[in-house]
């Protein structure tokens, strides 16, 4: 019946009509989408077609929730296995020049994420006979990629934010290891790196420099003694500093002394963004963190304060910086417009700007000197001059003698 020969032949077309997972991208964010839409189109361009049906194969972490049709077309859809739906389309017969659309709807929540790819093959098939070079539109197979979508961030702290150095200050206010002649500042670096999804961050690998020498040519100033990623999320790696305490030795005097003291001002910025910057770098592997979970880096570092005393500055301002990666190999991409993945932290190194007592005796011992040779200049300036030449008591006598003039005559006048 409606058959245009004994054969009876029909030739299926299948088509996509659409694959609905997100407008803003073209792959299935994990953990953002909570479920996806199969669209799909079915035509009979033959005969009529008895027991049409369309099977889906597709991943056995998806979960069938619906078939839906705009209206009422008698397509039913039965899950066979986990794994294996079937949709049966028009039965008992799909009509000649019919066609027929319909979606199916999977749940996402459970995607693991260790496949690359979610793929369906999708079938369709009829109890009648299809020509062999027909077939090749009745099988379709749809792929979307899937992709961790995170939004990392960190943040960090130092404590102390500042300290002071110079001879004067106490000794017990630093550390002093065993050995050891110099004196260190103790700072403890705290991170937290943060992913608030909405996917789950597989790893990732965190950098953090500090600039670690005054100039290029300069002694090493910082030296790492502990640290630790807090719930096992990860290990760090960096260069140990070999030689910790290194004193500068320079062949000073005491003018030049003096002359560093009064000279020292302003305040000098220390940033590994800066060009030609020497840093140290310390690299952390973290694992994975899961949406809304965090993880704790502490860094216990020594500070050398004896490098900081022969800078001509009087305030060093230290820039750490701290910064987030993703490996896109793990198939992960920031969310657009997150939040920062970089996060400096600063603090400063304040000289005292109090002298040593030998340079304050130093000081006043010139000052007084200087004095003393400022007053003979003047004296011998003066005397030049003749200041002291002058001969003040004939001067003096003549003035009194002219005073003693204009007074007789005066006086004359009056009795005239």
């Amino acid at each position: 019946r409606g058959c245009s020969n004994q054969l009876c032949e029909v030739s299926l077309l299948l088509c996509w009509l659409m694959l609905h997972v997100d407008d803003r991208t073209t792959y299935l964010a994990l953990g953002a989408v909570r479920n996806i839409s199969l669209n799909i189109s079915i035509s009979n361009i033959g005969d009529d077609a008895y027991d049409t049906n369309v099977f889906f194969n597709f991943s056995g972490e998806l979960f069938f929730i619906k078939m839906w049709q705009k209206e009422e077309l008698g397509i039913a859809c039965e899950l066979l296995e986990s794994d294996f739906l079937k949709c049966s389309v028009g039965f008992p017969f799909m009509r000649s020049k019919s066609r027929y659309e319909f979606s199916v709807i999977f749940d996402t929540s459970h995607l693991s994420g260790q496949e690359e790819t979610l793929t369906f093959l999708i079938t369709a098939q009829s109890g009648n006979l299809e020509r062999t070079e027909s077939l090749h539109d009745n099988t379709l197979t749809l792929s979307v990629p899937l992709m961790h979508e995170v939004d990392s961030s960190i943040n960090g702290e130092v404590f102390p934010t500042s300290f002071f150095y110079g001879d004067s200050v106490e000794a017990s206010n630093f550390v002093q290891l065993e050995n050891h002649e110099c004196l260190f500042q103790s700072l403890n670096f705290t991170l937290q790196v943060y992913n608030a999804g909405p996917s789950t961050l597989p790893g990732a690998f965190l950098d953090i420099s500090f600039p670690n020498r005054l100039s290029a040519t300069g002694a090493k100033i910082f030296h790492v003694q502990q640290m630790m990623v807090g719930q096992d999320k990860g290990n760090c790696f960096f260069h140990k500093n070999p030689s910790p305490c290194v004193i500068p030795q320079e062949n000073e005097n005491i003018f030049h002394t003096i002359f560093a003291f009064f000279t020292k001002s302003g305040r000098k910025v220390l940033d590994c963004e800066r060009p030609g910057r020497s840093c140290l770098i310390i690299r952390c592997n973290l694992s994975s963190l899961a949406k809304a979970e965090s993880c704790d880096i502490s860094i216990y570092t020594l500070l050398n304060t004896e490098i900081l005393k022969k800078d001509s500055s009087s305030v060093i301002q230290f820039v750490t910086r701290a910064k987030v990666r993703v490996d896109p190999a793990l198939r992960v991409v920031e969310v657009p417009s997150g939040s920062p993945e970089e996060k400096p932290v600063v603090f400063e190194a304040l000289h005292n700007l109090e002298p040593r007592g030998y340079v304050v005796g130093w000081i006043i011992a010139i000052s007084l000197l200087v004095g003393i040779l400022i007053f003979l200049l003047l004296a011998v300036l003066l005397w030049k001059m003749g200041f002291f030449r002058r001969r003040y008591k004939e001067i003096i006598e003549a003035e009194k003698n002219r005073k003693e003039n204009e007074d007789s005559w005066d006086w004359v006048q009056k009795n005239q």
